[in-house]
């Protein structure tokens, strides 16, 4: 049996790479740092006496930015995290099946899986990764958005260990190109005819709280995350324009302040009543401002099983409508930026609103309605082919 920095390369099908219980993750990163400096202080690289999982987790925990607020969010961080526990995992697992052919030298007993890593064996694992692995065996081929996202962030990581020094060769370059077409990512286009019609199927079958998510998440464009956080505090009144507002905290800890039409705030009072939970002006401000039937508040992954769950709640020859586009938390911010389009708002104007840095993420929210809307047949006369216009 090789033991590689800890991990038992033949027989492992635990790794994790969540922080010891008994320390934090301040004491942990610190204890890190510690040991950078105290390398270089004595004439070595800054990793020299990292191990694999050492590294994987100074990857992740590290701070990069002075202000803790501006760091990655908890749930980024989380995502990256079981990508790359799934990574190491299936190399240790499966690294016959892969064609993991690692060059170990003789006698060794305390080595880097990471440092062994060649081209092919990247080559290699992206393969089975996309057509042999158990989950593909077991439901299927990945999406393409899926494996395009898992890929990107394994390759970051071995970039990012290349640049630092503590792997030796650019493996990252093993990897083949994939890029998932625009086709094949998930419909999250949903227009106000869409909207509408769930609106009005969740009000008739008195399904108060899925009618008030959606109301809620088409008029605000909030993020899933956001909405999840809210607190009765969060509802502010207006003195300037009137009316009310939620004062939101986005990626980044941005702050912005989303206007609350008049019956989007009945909407969220009409929950809080059918949830059991006291009207707004009588409501503690630090309680959440949406809760599951339990009282809680929702985590982001909790509210997207909620709207699956709750889809089977919708007659069928509405929900046969909606066969083309998935429909989650998420959908309902497209939705507020192509509304807002088909409204008249410019890109700018929808970039601020749903908090955006890049235009450009903009635009791919609104790429297809784009494309609709300056097609060249739109300058066509109604004369044109004799009136068959």
């Amino acid at each position: 049996m090789v033991i590689i920095n800890n991990l038992v390369l033949l027989s492992t099908n635990d790794f994790s790479l969540a922080i010891p219980e008994d320390v934090t993750q301040e004491e942990l990163v610190s204890n890190l740092q510690l040991r950078i400096d105290n390398s270089k202080r004595n004439g070595f690289e800054s990793y020299h006496e990292f191990n694999d999982k050492e590294i994987l987790w100074w990857y992740l925990y590290r701070r990069t930015n002075i202000k803790k607020e501006n760091e990655k969010s908890e749930r980024t961080v989380k995502s990256y995290r079981r990508i790359l526990e799934q990574f190491i995992t299936n190399l240790l697992m499966y690294h016959n099946e892969i064609g993991l052919d690692l060059k170990i030298p003789e006698n060794a007993t305390n080595i880097s899986l990471l440092k062994l890593l060649e081209e092919r064996h990247l080559r290699r694992y992206q393969k089975w990764f996309i057509n042999k692995s158990p989950y593909v065996l077991k439901n299927g081929p990945y999406s393409a958005a899926t494996i395009e996202n898992k890929m990107t962030v394994i390759k970051s990581f071995l970039q990012q260990l290349y640049r630092w020094g503590y792997i030796p060769l650019p493996v990252y370059e093993g990897f083949y190109v994939f890029a998932a077409r625009k086709d094949e990512r998930p419909n999250r286009d949903a227009g106000p005819n869409d909207v509408l019609k769930l609106l009005k199927s969740f009000e008739a079958i008195g399904h108060i709280p899925m009618f008030t998510l959606i109301h809620v998440l088409t008029t605000t464009g909030m993020r899933n995350e956001e909405l999840c956080k809210l607190t009765v505090g969060d509802v502010k009144k207006d003195t300037i324009l009137g009316g009310y507002y939620l004062d939101v905290w986005g990626k980044g800890n941005k702050n912005r302040q989303i206007p609350l039409r008049e019956k989007t705030l009945t909407s969220i009072e009409k929950f809080r009543a059918a949830r059991g939970l006291l009207p707004l002006k009588e409501a503690t401000k630090s309680e959440p401002l949406f809760t599951t039937n339990r009282g809680k508040a929702y985590t982001p992954s909790y509210l997207s099983q909620y709207f699956k769950s709750q889809l089977a709640y919708l007659p069928e020859e509405v929900l046969e409508e909606f066969n083309h586009v998935s429909i989650t938390p998420h959908l309902f911010r497209h939705a507020f930026a192509i509304i807002s389009s088909i409204e008249g708002s410019d890109l700018y104007a929808i970039m601020r609103s749903l908090g955006h840095e890049r235009i450009e993420t903009t635009q791919i929210y609104l790429e297809k309605i784009f494309a609709k809307e300056r097609h060249a047949i739109h300058q066509w006369s109604s004369d044109t082919l004799d009136g068959y216009i």
